[in-house]
């Protein structure tokens, strides 16, 4: 039997603004339990939210980013339930009357573009954290608690877990490059929760779906949801029915469990928050917000082509990334050829972050320092080959190129006397090799190469080697 399945999801960004959505509590990540938080924080009584303003303008850029309707009149409800790190009992949220509505983001998956549209996007406040390691019961930390966030509401237009997985990079894309968010999954500044259902092929009646909670990595997202789907088709096809329910996703033993049966709207009983007065943004505002637009990634990638002839692909991952992105851009104030520099980003730098699973950003690479080596490069300082090297130690230590090359001798041989007698060297070592050269196997002239580089520690100018060597061959 034929299956498919139906998957909408709700992403959670959290916005990056200096407090939090109701009050003047620091967001800042990392801190001790329960020093990020104040008494609106703790719900105490008496106490009165104030709307931060700095939130709703950046829901908006979103908004604006994936040609949503703006509802310049927006309101605040109270969505009731009890949990240890929620201390008013309530959440403060948007249900009647969101700041976006509708809305649209492109994917692609093996070259084959789809829209998927949105439902909506709306802010609310986080919750805290409970937390049970190393603690005797139940410890409670509120840092979190009042963190803007703004949830993005996904139709059930989602057809597979890569769908899902290219849906929330092109979210991460969009709110990294408005700075609406930072986009740390590690700190859980996105994440989201995966409605999935299965039905037979071709039926237009939607499955019983489940809901997967806070899934904080795209890796995750695709394990989970596949997960997800084989349980589901397995529960149906033994004759059993699907549970309508909430459950957690397991990383370590790659499965879903349950959590909690599945809530729906009128178990929250929702109602306007009565110390919140309705938002009311106005076409000024909104025509400000257009006017800060930064260049996204589609005009980034044409425009890096036509003014630094980079390659197509290297101009499409660069572009893909903010953090690549301003790197490569700073980079270009100090360096003249931006194609060694792409290269250079794409393939040694990529495969450095790569290993080590972090960001440009994060790292010891500055601009100055990757700036500097592709300089060495082009100026003939060094060669291609030392410039790995060079970077290699750059990115360990934290040193200067030009530091490394200096102490360690790495500068590139230019003097062709010497090259010269090199490859003197080389060739009456290696007769038989020369023999069936100019016998007509032109291939051994790279093993020559190799010989030369070896015999230099790859500092030889390949450009005068090659020249050199070609000229002792062929005469």
């Amino acid at each position: 039997m034929s299956w498919e399945c139906v998957i909408g999801l709700e992403a959670h960004v959290q916005l990056s603004t200096e407090t939090k959505l109701f009050s003047r509590a620091s967001t800042s990540f990392g801190q001790e339990p329960n020093t990020n938080v104040n008494l609106v924080d703790c719900g105490l009584p008496g106490v009165l939210p104030t709307v931060n303003k700095n939130a709703f303008y950046k829901a908006i850029r979103f908004g604006l980013a994936v040609d949503a309707d703006i509802n310049q009149t927006s309101l605040f409800d109270r969505k009731n339930y009890f949990y240890p790190d929620l201390p008013k009992g309530y959440q403060i949220t948007q249900m009647e009357l969101p700041i976006v509505s509708g809305g649209k983001v492109e994917i692609e998956i093996e070259g084959a573009k789809k829209i998927i549209n949105l439902t909506r996007a709306h802010l609310e406040e986080d919750a805290g954290k409970s937390i049970h390691e190393g603690m005797a019961g139940t410890g409670v930390d509120l840092n979190r608690a009042g963190t803007p966030l703004l949830e993005i509401v996904s139709e059930p237009e989602i057809s597979s877990a890569k769908e899902a997985v290219a849906y929330m990079k092109a979210l991460h894309q969009i709110v990294t490059f408005l700075d609406v968010s930072d986009g740390n999954m590690s700190q859980g500044s996105l994440r989201c929760d995966a409605n999935v259902s299965v039905r037979k092929k071709g039926d237009k009646k939607l499955g019983t779906r489940t809901e997967i909670k806070n899934i904080n990595s795209f890796r995750f997202i695709e394990k989970a949801i596949n997960y997800e789907i084989e349980r589901q088709i397995d529960v149906i096809e033994s004759g059993e029915s699907v549970t309508q329910e909430t459950r957690l996703y397991d990383s370590i033993k790659n499965e879903t469990r349950p959590m909690r049966s599945k809530e729906f709207a009128n178990d929250y009983r929702y109602f306007p928050d009565p110390d919140l007065l309705p938002v009311m943004i106005s076409d000024e505002e909104i025509e400000e917000i257009k006017a800060t637009f930064p260049e996204m990634p589609k005009d980034k990638f044409i425009r890096y082509q036509s003014e630094f002839k980079i390659p197509e692909n290297d101009a499409q991952i660069i572009s893909s990334s903010k953090n690549l992105a301003t790197f490569f851009e700073e980079c270009m104030e100090n360096v003249k050829d931006a194609k060694l520099l792409s290269n250079i980003m794409i393939g040694d730098i990529s495969s450095l972050l790569n290993k080590e699973n972090i960001e440009i950003a994060d790292s010891k690479l500055s601009t100055k320092n990757v700036s500097e080596l592709v300089n060495l490069v082009t100026e003939g300082v060094i060669s291609g080959k030392i410039a790995k090297t060079v970077l290699e130690e750059t990115w360990n230590s934290g040193l200067s190129p030009i530091e490394i090359v200096e102490s360690t001798g790495l500068k590139q041989i230019d003097d062709d006397d010497e090259i010269e007698r090199i490859i003197d060297q080389i060739i009456s070592e290696h007769p038989d090799q020369v023999t069936a050269y100019k016998g007509g196997k032109d291939k051994l002239f790279g093993f020559f190469v190799g010989q030369i580089m070896k015999a230099t520690q790859g500092k030889a100018n390949p450009a005068s080697a090659n020249k050199i060597l070609k000229d002792k061959l062929d005469n």
